[in-house]
């Protein structure tokens, strides 16, 4: 049952992610994936985004859920409860405090900005900056072990994509790809935990087949 629940917890939190992005941006005329922030689509001033917010926050919650939960399912190694940790808070939280405090219009870079976008791009760097990290030092924890050598595998995978795309992103914030470098970032990370939850959903499976037959013939 508690594998379900973070199965769920998974799958439900990056699909409210996704939707909201691709839905976002289809109703912005003009609005680039390539070229513009995720952010700027549910962005303060736009009309009819308060549903995205709220999907964004509801999504953040969940995915935050999963990484608290998530490492009672794997080997218990400090640097597995760590990098969970890191991206319960930095990723999941991250998420519902950027769906509380929207960027302003338009999400531009000069120095006077609003307090909600100062918090949202502080967090926003946060993220970016821990989480990749997080899912790499996963990925070394898992890799040594026979049993979960692939998770770590698609973990070093997954995190060393992500920090690509961080320090590209970084690296020229007004680069006419910045929105393709963040969904670089959002893709490769969510790509991780939807594996890590059909993995966790899979030790359900074999944990049933594994158990003894009480049948008794007659």
């Amino acid at each position: 049952m508690k594998n379900t629940v973070v199965f769920l917890l998974g799958v439900v939190g990056t699909f409210l992610f996704v939707t909201a992005s691709i839905a976002g941006g289809l109703q912005i005329e003009g609005y680039s994936f390539i070229s513009q922030y995720i952010s700027e689509s549910y962005a303060d001033g736009v009309p009819n985004v308060i549903y995205l917010r709220y999907m964004y926050i509801a999504s953040g919650l969940l995915l935050a859920l999963f990484g608290f939960m998530a490492p009672r399912f794997f080997p218990r190694k400090k640097g597995v409860r760590i990098g969970f940790l890191f991206f319960a808070i930095f990723y999941g939280l991250g998420t519902i405090g950027t769906g509380f405090f929207p960027c302003d219009y338009g999400c531009p870079s000069h120095s006077e900005v609003s307090l909600s976008q100062f918090i949202h791009n502080f967090t926003g760097f946060l993220t970016y900056a821990f989480v990749p990290f997080a899912v790499i030092g996963i990925g070394f924890s898992l890799i040594g072990s026979r049993s979960t050598k692939k998770i770590g595998t698609i973990s070093l995978v997954s995190g060393i994509i992500a920090l690509v795309g961080v320090a590209l992103l970084f690296s020229n914030p007004t680069s006419s790809f910045i929105g393709l470098f963040q969904r670089i970032i959002e893709s490769s990370i969510l790509f991780w935990v939807l594996y890590n939850a059909f993995y966790i959903r899979r030790l359900q499976a074999q944990s049933r087949n594994s158990e003894p037959n009480n049948l008794t013939l007659l």
